[in-house]
């Protein structure tokens, strides 16, 4: 294979969740960037709209889909509109997630319904949307599915390290149940993002980022395009052999032995 294909979604659809704004958004720009057609599913359809309608106008293929991802009815929708646009679905980005809007308490003290709140969008969402895109996905022959955690998921973060810890979980189990139907199943999991999101939970002049800094070897921060390249490998040819890993993209902040 030519190097250059490797990296080539020519033909291919994908859906990003919660791909208005944030990390989904520059997933979005980049499939597009390596010839996807792309499906930007958001709870908020204005703002999915928005997006959807600036790869547009520089020559993509991309539509909005209004997407609740802990309805089962809504991803099977979302899963119907994008068929009916671009004939298919071979890759699907779990990206929507509670990150900014978390429970103020500890696990012990946490109201039940905060809990499922949470739960509901960071472990149910991935699974229904998953759920939704694996009969198409096999009638293309294959797909591949990108489940966004976090660093937080593999130390003591509260609900949502709990929530991303589970979806890891979720992640290895769908991994080896699609592997056979040529769906390759994966997570990534960043480090400190620096972005609008990320200061609303870890503001930027935190001392605790400092601390948490202190404690990586490498590069201790970066923006959301820093996660481009890892995704693009999981969802492209050059990811083939690839299936049930949680890469971390944190700078040597977690390692797992």
């Amino acid at each position: 294979m030519d190097v250059k294909e490797l990296f080539d979604l020519t033909g291919k659809v994908a859906v990003v969740t919660g791909g208005a704004g944030g990390i989904g958004e520059v997933y979005a720009e980049a499939l597009c960037d390596v010839g996807a057609s792309v499906v930007i599913a958001d709870i908020n359809l204005e703002a999915a709209q928005s997006a959807a309608d600036t790869l547009a106008d520089s020559g993509f293929r991309a539509i909005a889909v209004h997407l609740d991802v802990t309805s089962a009815e809504s991803a099977a929708r979302m899963a119907s509109a994008t068929i009916a646009a671009f004939g298919g679905i071979d890759i699907l980005i779990n990206n929507a997630a509670v990150m900014t809007d978390l429970p103020p308490y500890g696990l012990s003290n946490m109201p039940i319904p905060d809990w499922d709140r949470v739960l509901n969008v960071n472990l149910r969402g991935p699974l229904v949307c998953t759920q939704a895109v694996i009969e198409s996905m096999s009638a293309r022959g294959g797909g591949r599915i990108v489940n966004g955690l976090s660093a937080g998921a593999f130390m003591p973060g509260g609900i949502y390290g709990v929530s991303k810890y589970a979806l890891h979980g979720l992640t290895c189990n769908l991994a080896t149940e699609l592997g056979s139907r040529g769906i390759n199943v994966n997570a990534i999991a960043p480090g400190l993002v620096d972005n609008d999101s990320a200061y609303v939970s870890l503001p930027k002049d935190s001392p605790v980022r400092d601390m948490l800094g202190a404690q990586i070897p490498g590069k201790t921060s970066g923006p959301p395009a820093d996660l481009i390249g890892t995704m693009l490998l999981l969802c492209s040819p050059a990811g083939d052999w690839i299936n049930g890993q949680t890469i971390s993209v944190d700078g040597g902040w977690i390692m797992r032995f």
